[in-house]
């Protein structure tokens, strides 16, 4: 927990880690309190009616107790990967932490992902066992053949076919469980990536990642947690944003989070949702903060109590940045990180950390520069790639099953993140842009590879190039250059059903907004797309 300081570079100079040498997530954040204070709040759980449930620390062990004893029943051992597919509820919180107290590897999954999503990353992961809703049971139906890793199916919201009732389940377990022992670099979760070039890659994190991210929650939101504090974020759990810069650092300070799954975000429903239910303390996109600043104005229809705001996942902006300073009556601290290495930069208004335009400085106990092809810090104001300096305990172990590509992401002791940026005289970083084709978009890094496989295959598509293009709300937009097997007609129609195909086989946010449709793609002599070009004719 950072400790207060006179300034930021007394803070950071002062800093320590702090981590056991033995540490389970799944005890840090629920067995800890529930041991001390059962009744402590730990989820506001806020239905679609808006009925709020009150979930205790005291529940969350017991639930977990009985899902891990379950879960063991079925084989689910150390190491096996379970994944949670799941929007943010209660279960979600239960099957978290009762994973990490079994030394399984929690694998969150999205329900935005359509059925090919799902089936790469369950076969792919060797996933052994799945959580989740009618919504993903549906969507697991139309995978076609389950991977042969995947023995248990459990469904909160009954029994079906090839799947167990999680209730039901729960209540004929022990409610005692004892937590198996771990270590900060036993594994404890992996989040796949977007994929730069083929599909995405699984990022294994060991239990260290939790406490590896405590200093750049606490910086942003202005040495958190502070008495009366609460927190929520329309960020979906399955994300490292919404997982790990907000759950589990709540819980593990003992902090309640507001709950509400979020099939669309309405500006009107959010600040609802925070006035209503004491808000203190957000993490709210950019995109979102756009669309909350293009909505009408909240005062004199919702009576907020913000303390902090924290923004990441894209570039801000002055213009979005001064709206907030001016409706919120404080300012928005942003910071960065990848699924990779996560929080490595923030901002701190109470420090006098903040300038619009830059993403921050070094978060506390976080080595962080701009970095040349060698891995050598280039001089202040000279453009280069932000990286990171190992060992430090928010870093992935590896890629799942990719040595080279773990290898290759790092330059000697740094970690590069793959976005280019440069420093100023005064230690902030600002970011410039991607040496990669990721795309940002909505506050969601999206790669192309996996789009671009989707739309393959489509029977009309012969070839297609994903891009990221510039958008004044979303930050980008996904657009794609599609060229047309003989026989197909290229136009509105095909672009509708093109669209469609993305949305529904991949995720509702991966979909092309915008697609063109031409003779012949640029390519290199070696057969590369050459999607410079691409991003400049778009």
């Amino acid at each position: 927990m950072l400790q207060p300081a006179k300034d930021y570079d007394d803070l950071y100079r002062n800093f320590r880690w702090r981590i056991p040498p033995h540490y389970n997530i799944g005890v840090d954040v629920c067995d800890r309190w529930a041991d001390a204070e059962p009744g402590r709040l730990a989820i506001v759980n806020v239905h679609a009616d808006g009925r709020a449930e009150h979930v205790s620390f005291g529940v969350l062990k017991e639930q977990s107790n009985r899902l891990a004893n379950a879960l063991r029943a079925h084989g689910v051992g150390r190491g096996d990967r379970v994944a949670i597919l799941l929007p943010q509820m209660p279960e979600a919180v239960i099957a978290h932490v009762a994973i990490y107290k079994l030394a399984a590897v929690a694998l969150p999954l999205a329900l935005l992902f359509g059925p090919d999503a799902i089936a790469y990353r369950l076969e792919n992961s060797g996933a052994k066992a799945v959580i989740t809703n009618a919504l993903g049971l549906s969507k697991l139906a139309e995978m076609g053949e389950k991977p042969e890793s995947l023995k248990l199916v459990l469904s909160i919201d009954g029994a079906a076919t090839e799947a167990e009732n999680f209730h039901a389940l729960l209540a004929r377990a022990s409610s005692e469980f004892a937590p198996e022992p771990t270590t900060p670099d036993t594994p404890g979760m992996m989040i796949y990536t977007s994929g730069t070039t083929g599909n995405p890659k699984g990022a294994l994190h060991g239990h260290r990642v939790l406490p590896g991210h405590l200093p750049g929650v606490e910086m942003p939101h202005e040495f958190f947690p502070q008495p009366g504090d609460r927190f929520w974020t329309p960020a979906d759990w399955a994300w490292a944003g919404g997982l790990l810069d907000v759950l589990l650092p709540s819980l593990h300070h003992g902090v309640a989070v507001v709950a509400r799954p979020i099939a669309k975000f309405d500006p009107d429903e959010a600040y609802a949702l925070m006035a209503r239910h004491g808000v203190r303390n957000a993490f709210i996109p950019p995109t979102a903060l756009r669309m909350l600043r293009a909505a009408e104005s909240p005062r004199g229809r919702h009576a907020l109590n913000l303390r902090t705001i924290g923004s990441g996942g894209e570039s801000l902006g002055a213009e979005t940045f001064e709206w907030g300073r001016e409706t919120f009556g404080l300012v928005i601290n942003e910071f960065y990180g990848q699924t990779e290495c996560n929080l490595v930069l923030a901002s701190c208004a109470m420090l006098g950390v903040s300038r619009p335009g830059a993403i921050g400085k070094p978060v506390p106990g976080h080595e962080v520069a701009v970095v040349d092809a060698s891995g050598q810090p280039v001089a202040p104001g000279t453009l280069g790639q932000i990286a990171v300096k190992r060992p430090d305990p928010v870093m992935f172990i590896e890629y799942w099953g990719r040595p080279d590509a773990t290898r290759d992401k790092y330059v000697g002791d740094w970690m590069l993140t793959g976005d280019q940026g440069l420093a100023d005289e005064e230690g902030y970083i600002h970011f410039v842009g991607r040496d990669d084709d990721v795309i940002t978009s909505s506050g969601y890094r999206i790669g192309p590879g996996e789009i671009e496989d989707c739309l393959l295959r489509h029977p009309a598509v012969s070839l297609a190039a994903v891009i990221g293009k510039p958008d004044p709300v979303r930050g980008e937009i996904v657009k794609a250059f599609v060229t047309v097997k003989p026989g197909h007609a290229a136009g509105d129609a095909l672009v509708a059903e093109l669209q469609d195909f993305v949305k529904t086989r991949l995720a509702a946010h991966e979909y092309p907004r915008e697609i063109a449709f031409i003779e012949q793609m640029p390519m290199t002599t070696t057969g590369k797309i050459i999607r410079r070009l691409l991003r400049e004719k778009a």
